[in-house]
């Protein structure tokens, strides 16, 4: 069973329901991958997920990832991609921690706009994303980048929203 316990702090709108949403994204994100088990296991499997500033994510970004400078998602998998499954299956209290996904609102919402999409649905892509880093995916070469897409592409279809690679001509 996945738990997602969300966050969401200003600039993030109220108006939006981000429970839900996060919880459509990482259950899609996850159903696309060998990991599908994990929404029907025993085990709470819980995601923390982070609505925030750019401020926030900057300094986040600068202490782990050493990159002075915000960005749209940042992933904190606490689980080991080939321990998952097994962990989730001898968890002694019967919880799993993925891992914590932050979002940062400025970064999202300039990217909407530029992509011509409302931040609800790009916020949905960038969860799904950063629920891919937390069960091990990775774009740092072309052929992952690729895998990782398509896993990303058929979640999003099934959520109803396009294909966010695909390169516009407006």
């Amino acid at each position: 069973m996945i738990h997602v316990e969300l966050t969401r702090e200003a600039p993030w709108p109220a108006d939006t329901d981000w429970d839900a949403l996060a919880v459509r994204a990482t259950r899609a994100a996850i159903e696309g991958t060998p990991h599908g088990e994990l929404l029907t296991t025993a085990a709470t499997v819980e995601i923390s997920v982070r609505l925030t500033s750019d401020d926030e994510v900057h300094a986040l970004n600068r202490q782990y990832r050493h990159k002075d400078r915000p960005t749209n998602v940042l992933s904190f998998p606490m689980v080991q991609p080939d321990l998952i499954d097994t962990v989730s299956q001898n968890s002694d209290d019967g919880e799993l921690l993925l891992g914590d996904i932050v979002l940062a609102h400025g970064v999202c919402a300039a990217e909407a706009a530029e992509k011509g999409v409302g931040v609800a649905e790009h916020a949905t892509h960038l969860l799904v994303h950063g629920t891919l880093h937390l069960l091990g995916y990775d774009h740092m070469g072309d052929e992952e980048a690729e895998g990782m897409e398509e896993i990303e592409r058929q979640a999003l279809a099934a959520l109803g929203i396009a294909d966010p690679y695909l390169v516009r001509e407006d």
